[in-house]
């Protein structure tokens, strides 16, 4: 009897969902033109027309958030990795409507993108909002901020370049901070195990203006990139 390969843990569970008519119409129009393919390496200057710094936004949602950050630093390549269909169709729609083109997207699994086309040292920063806490503690093991996934990223972030996090769930932010703040390449600007206060650059969402409403916190983590 032969040991079966042991399964990646997945910090994702595809959710069925369809698209509505004008997120599909957008897929239609938008995807040959901004969509990326993970069989390949990302060309940036051949994807974008131009040499401009690179930003990766990990598990975009909606869209809302990466949109309202393209329409408002228009001197940003922006990369977007997302999983689920609809919220992929419904950045594609959101900017086709504002006119940007200066996103690129990726529908797939954010790990292995940035494994496999993703240069070393490209990228000016990486941001990952509110990804899933996995809140139940027998599922902690497949959130997605975990030591060798950092240093995955460190290994595509320049010296210099920035790696910012915000979660709503306090638990996940203070496993967040334990992880960073073992990384020696990173520096938090906040001062050592601190959380940051929301950067201008990070759009506030709906939800978590509504979230303000109600009492609920925002954790944000603000680090840089150092040499080794």
């Amino acid at each position: 009897m032969t040991d079966r390969p042991q399964r990646e843990i997945r910090s994702f569970v595809l959710r069925a969902g369809r698209m509505t008519t004008g997120q599909q119409r957008a897929w239609d129009t938008y995807w040959p033109q901004w969509g990326l393919s993970p069989e390949q390496p990302l060309d940036v200057e051949q994807s974008f027309g131009r040499e401009a710094p690179l930003v990766l936004e990990i598990g975009f949602g909606m869209g809302a958030s990466l949109a309202e950050q393209a329409s408002m630093q228009p001197e940003i390549n922006w990369v977007g990795i997302e999983v689920h269909r609809p919220g992929v169709g419904k950045l594609l729609q959101l900017l086709g409507e504002q006119g940007s083109d200066n996103v690129r997207v990726y529908c797939d699994d954010a790990v292995q993108v940035i494994r496999d086309c993703i240069a070393e040292s490209s990228l000016q920063g990486v941001q990952i909002f509110f990804p899933d806490p996995w809140h139940k503690k027998r599922h902690h093991k497949r959130r997605l901020i975990q030591p060798a996934f950092i240093e995955l990223l460190l290994s595509k972030i320049r010296v210099g370049g920035f790696l910012h996090l915000a979660t709503d769930w306090e638990n996940y932010a203070e496993h967040m901070l334990e992880v960073l703040e073992a990384e020696p390449l990173l520096h938090n600007s906040a001062g050592p195990g601190q959380y940051s206060p929301r950067p201008e650059s990070r759009p506030l969402t709906k939800f978590e203006q509504r979230g303000q409403r109600l009492g609920h916190g925002v954790w944000d983590l603000y680090y840089t990139r150092l040499a080794p």
